[in-house]
């Protein structure tokens, strides 16, 4: 598809660099490109002379298409395809990007929001044409005010039934988060400006693990994101979990933020960005080899689009480290303290600094507590024991006769956990009749012949082979060296009321 890009711009010299790189993302090949300083000219956006060059242009190298780099009205554009060779389509910024979007939307989820936000861009063209058609005096059944009023009503049925499903979807996404913290794991989440290098990043993080075999109750676990040079390679949401020094963190790659964005497109993947704004933190991803101009209008943009939802802490990460001398990292560190205060510095591509920022995560979420918990030896503690081992950051381990100590660090919910199943382990049946025949062997004279040596490797036995069926035999086998260790005390025994049995 065959392209002349073109940009009006208030009062300074248009820069047309990302929507270059938003049409080459989209698949169109740039054949031509016009530029205008100028105030916005209602009926046209440009200035009409422009508008002739522009058409000029457009039938000169043969395009298809004018992609416009601002936001035109519903009547601006109707007017500039008026003035273009028949056939040719203009796209404005914002339908370029749904265009990107809707090409990289792989998920039901990410294609119920790209559909959601092609509708709420469209409402205001329908409505704007059922205008012009009763300005044409057209209305009535089959006429093409009708056709355009009904248009309307069905784009606002349309949302309305997006809506409820990506609401249905979203509480499912809600409780799969609480289900993840109440599994231990800290949510941490990757935002930035789009092609920061977000998707590098999370693969030199994160282990090509999914948490879950179970890919139905866990939908976000795709295959993570290529990393490539092109805009909005990620649109829907890719979590892995990543392995810090202390604990296991979920960490989640989401759709890349971009300049002049509507309010009603933000909107429209708010579901998307709920991964963001819940997180326990955010590492916001900047490209450290752009310039501090481009460096600081991005981080503004990025902030715009968060500092309302998100209440968790903010880390700045300046990535693509490698392709900048040191002198001038510093210099753009130093330029840009205030938006970014102390920033960590990493390569995802080259693993540079990665041990850093792991270490920052660590340090910036949420506190762990420390615990300590005497367990009693039962048929669940071993249980129980791996459960800590899998859920929290075991710092000892100590075993005893009859009980295991566990000293560990844990998120509080976690802490909580675990004591409500430490207080569930109660001996078993098996185990009570052990020691209810223990205690009675003790208060009894053994033979001389000391079956004391009998019972002692009667209990040596029980703990080696505890399993239920052996458990069930033990119950008849353990009172008979009780038995033989007081046989010839029975008739004191049934006198006092102390018979062993």
């Amino acid at each position: 598809m065959k392209a002349v890009i073109a940009k009006r711009a208030d009062g300074a010299t248009a820069d047309l660099t990302e929507i270059r790189q938003l049409a080459a993302a989209a698949g169109y090949d740039i054949i031509g490109q016009l530029t205008q300083t100028r105030t916005e000219d209602a009926a046209f956006h440009f200035g009409e002379g422009k508008i002739e060059e522009l058409s000029q242009r457009v039938a000169k190298t043969g395009a298809t298409h004018v992609i416009i780099d601002n936001d035109l009205g519903p009547y601006q554009t109707y007017n500039i395809g008026g003035k273009l060779p028949a056939g040719v389509e203009v796209i404005n910024r914002f339908t370029l990007i749904l265009q990107i979007f809707a090409q990289r939307a792989e998920t039901r989820k990410a294609q119920l929001q790209v559909e959601l936000a092609e509708l709420r861009y469209e409402l205001p063209r329908a409505e704007a044409k059922a205008s012009l058609a009763k300005r044409d005096e057209r209305p009535g059944f089959m006429g093409l005010g009708e056709y355009e009023e009904s248009r309307e009503r069905d784009i606002k049925r349309q949302i309305s039934e997006i809506r409820d499903e990506l609401e249905s979807i979203t509480h499912q996404e809600e409780t799969r988060r609480a289900q993840r913290r109440e599994s231990g794991f800290n949510l941490v989440a990757l935002a930035g400006y789009t092609n920061a290098g977000k998707s590098t990043l999370l693969r030199r993080l994160a282990a090509e693990l999914d948490i879950d075999e179970n890919t139905d109750q866990h939908p976000d676990l795709a295959t993570t994101a290529e990393s490539e040079d092109m805009l909005f390679t990620t649109l829907g949401t890719t979590t892995r979990r990543a392995e810090l020094q202390k604990r296991e963190i979920l960490l989640t790659d989401t759709v890349g933020f971009i300049s002049d964005l509507p309010h009603w497109l933000v909107e429209s993947f708010e579901s998307t960005l709920d991964s963001v704004y819940r997180a326990d933190l955010v590492l916001l991803v900047v490209d450290a080899s752009e310039s501090v101009a481009n460096m600081r209008e991005k981080i503004v943009t990025c902030h715009d689009t968060l500092h309302q939802r998100v209440e968790a802490p903010v880390v700045t990460v300046f990535n693509k480290i490698d392709q900048v001398d040191p002198e001038e990292l510093a210099d753009k560190q130093e330029a840009m303290a205030t938006l970014a205060p102390n920033p960590v510095a990493v390569s995802g591509e080259a693993g540079t600094g990665v041990t850093d920022l792991e270490g920052r995560v660590e340090s910036e979420l949420p506190d762990w507590r420390d615990e300590r918990l005497v367990l009693p030896m039962t048929e669940d503690t071993m249980s129980l024991v791996s459960w800590i081992h899998d859920h929290t950051y075991v710092e000892n381990e100590d075993y005893a006769d009859d009980s295991v100590i566990m000293q560990f660090q844990a998120m509080p919910s976690i802490v909580s956990q675990a004591r409500s199943k430490a207080a569930e382990l109660t001996p078993s049946s098996l185990e009570s009749v052990w020691r209810d025949h223990e205690s009675r062997r003790n208060r009894c004279n053994p033979c001389d012949w000391d079956s004391r040596r009998v019972c002692n490797w009667l209990q040596s036995w029980f703990l080696l082979f505890s399993d239920r069926n052996l458990g069930n035999l033990c119950r008849w086998i353990l009172p008979v060296g009780v038995f033989f260790g007081c046989f010839h005390h029975i008739p004191d025994h049934v006198e006092t009321g102390r018979h062993p049995f």
